[in-house]
């Protein structure tokens, strides 16, 4: 550990930094489902694919929101 660094500093970064990740690890997920494998269009495929790909995202996001509020409280 740094000379000088309060441990609780240290966590509270530590909590900052496990936010921004897993928020943008999330983030570049959904994105590449949707716009890279075409999973979040409705042209030229089926309806059930979008549909199934949007609750997923919404399901995870709640998922994600429940995760960093444990992970602050």
């Amino acid at each position: 550990m740094e000379s000088g660094w309060d441990p609780e500093v240290k966590i509270f970064f530590t909590k900052i930094l496990n936010s921004i990740s897993y928020s943008l690890l999330w983030m570049i997920a959904c994105a590449t489902a949707g716009i890279y494998f075409k999973l979040g269009n409705t042209t030229g495929q089926p309806i059930a694919y979008p549909i199934i790909f949007y609750s997923l995202s919404f399901i995870t996001l709640l998922l994600l929101i429940r995760h960093l509020y444990k992970i602050w409280k």
